[in-house]
């Protein structure tokens, strides 16, 4: 049975893994760890005013093992790897596939590679080769390797380009979503992470044609009333979420969950964001738009919706105060609908100065978004001090992927706004983006959050709150508040629960099952209990 968001928010229900059976937290989970001393330690940003909030014996011993560590790579390698790391809220499916088992694919679908490294559809003619050779001729397959991703890509040439050139190139090789998950959420789980919102599209073709059919109307409700009008919106919905069944079922058999040896990724919740192409014409966007809203709406695998493709293209730029505005409407049509938008990921050089100065703003002002993707250009917005000071009161929070921004924006370190959003107390989260592509994994991000901005074990345990604390899950949370003085504390009914320790106290045990987002949090505070043990030695 289908259930509106708006009425799962109101009964709060299990969070099913990809779409499939229930989450059986409770029995899975040994059981917030004890009110930390009084001593104080400082967790502030690196370049902003020193904040403190009390640590425990166990973050500090294991804060403590962590610079030990220092000098170390294979010891800190795995330390990272171990780390428990929240959820990944910004991850497109297609883009976060390993780019080997895309070839794997692109060989048992019987592809071809032609002459610019790119899957076709068979037979594979003249300047084509099977995509199954890749098996057997080593050279071949790291041709595709380095087309289909960043491997070994020169520093001295576009990034940019080459990044977003792999999706056409290994785009016929993405249409089974149920395997692509499979894949995806296996690595998810092994990176100890709890959680995944994924990208996808849903009902493309009949979504493109139902645009061309109504044709673009400027007054935006009425042209929402011809999409609506008969049905037709509903159709295109209807496909999509058959879409989901069937990927549904694929992930199940690809994963093995209904034999005696499922796949890590059977017991990963996930989560579908609906993507709208930006470049496409605006009849198309708003239709993609209106079809993600209304699918959120009406089945809770859909949590959202987002903008994608290059923000710098020609349409995009275009159109970028028209999409705001389309979306600022459509979110009168379905107000539960949650909206994180790829804002502000631009460049001086890539883009006129003018461009620079209102994407973000109108993402977060105009179009109401709730999170923002990459925000790298922050500092070159019009009044950026005072932006940043209403996402941080509105707790709007921007998902960092630190690879991906290196290299297509050539932004990195010092030159990325990551401590200036930390400093204002904007709430950031890391992520992937496109790890296969990237050749990254989360572990990758956070060491190098350590590595570039100095940041302490409490601060890494902050960031990985924070990617559960902002993602789109039905029910409360854990935490009566976040971080800063306040330190994460657990609301009242889990306040004397021991994650990892003992089992919850029967109302800490009636919240974490009435609230999804309480439970999986929940999981990862065991996670940390664990970790501190073998790290920080903790009792």
């Amino acid at each position: 049975m289908i259930i509106s968001n708006r009425t799962a928010r109101r009964r709060p229900k299990s969070l099913v893994p990809a779409g499939i059976g229930a989450l059986a937290l409770l029995a899975v989970l040994p059981a917030i760890p004890a009110t930390a001393a009084p001593a104080q330690d400082p967790v502030a940003p690196a370049a902003g005013p020193v904040s403190y909030r009390p640590l425990t014996p166990s973050e500090r011993r294991t804060a403590a093992q962590l610079d030990a560590l220092q000098g170390d790579p294979a010891r800190l390698k795995g330390f990272f790897a171990a780390l428990p790391k929240g959820a990944d809220l910004h991850n497109h499916l297609s883009g976060a596939v390993t780019t080997e088992y895309l070839i794997q694919l692109a060989g048992e679908n019987g592809l071809c590679i032609d002459a610019t490294d790119t899957a076709v559809q068979p037979p594979c003619g003249p300047g084509t080769r099977p995509a199954a050779d890749a098996r057997t001729d080593a050279g071949f397959r790291q041709r595709i390797v380095r087309a289909w991703s960043m491997q070994d890509f020169p520093a001295d040439q576009s990034g940019h380009d080459h990044f977003f050139d792999t999706f056409g190139k290994f785009g016929e090789a993405t249409r089974d979503r149920g395997k692509l998950l499979a894949n995806v959420a296996d690595t998810v789980v092994e990176q100890n992470q709890f959680y995944l919102e994924t990208l996808v599209t849903p009902a493309s073709d009949s979504a493109r044609k139902l645009a061309e059919s109504v044709g673009y109307d400027a007054d935006l409700a009425a042209f929402h009333r011809k999409l609506v009008a008969g049905g037709k919106l509903d159709k295109v919905v209807a496909e999509a979420v058959r879409e989901a069944d069937a990927a549904d079922a694929q992930f199940r058999e690809a994963a093995r969950c209904d034999t005696r040896r499922p796949a890590p990724g059977c017991r990963l919740p996930v989560r579908w964001i609906s993507q709208v192409s930006r470049g496409s014409s605006p009849e198309r966007v708003f239709t993609q738009m209106a079809v993600g809203l209304r699918l959120a709406e009406r089945d809770p695998r859909f949590v959202a919706v987002n903008l994608v493709q290059p923000e710098d293209g020609e349409s995009a730029l275009r159109n970028y105060s028209l999409q705001m505005r389309m979306l600022q409407y459509l979110r009168t049509q379905y107000p539960d609908v949650r909206l994180t938008l790829h804002a502000g990921e631009l460049t001086p050089g890539l883009v006129k100065p003018e461009d620079l100065t209102f994407h973000i703003r109108e993402a977060v002002l105009v179009a109401g978004a709730e999170r923002i993707g990459h925000g790298v250009d922050l500092v070159h917005e019009d009044d950026w001090r005072g932006l940043a000071r209403t996402m941080a009161e509105r707790r709007v929070a921007v998902e960092v992927p630190f690879s991906s921004n290196k290299q297509i924006l050539g932004v990195a370190g010092d030159d990325h706004p990551f401590n200036t959003y930390r400093r204002y107390g904007v709430p950031v989260v890391l992520a992937t983006d496109d790890p296969g592509v990237s050749r990254i994994d989360i572990s990758h991000e956070y060491q190098y959050a350590r590595e570039t901005y100095g940041l302490s074990y409490p601060e890494l345990k902050d960031l990985a709150r924070a990617s559960l604390e902002y993602a789109f899950v039905d029910g409360d949370g854990l935490w009566a508040t976040g971080p800063g003085r306040s330190a994460y504390r657990p609301v009242r009914a889990c306040a004397g629960s021991r994650p990892g320790f003992a089992a919850p106290a029967p109302a800490c045990a009636r919240h974490l099952e009435e609230n999804p987002k309480a439970a999986i949090q929940w999981r990862q505070e065991a996670a940390f209990a664990g970790f501190e043990r073998r790290y920080g030695g903790s009792r």
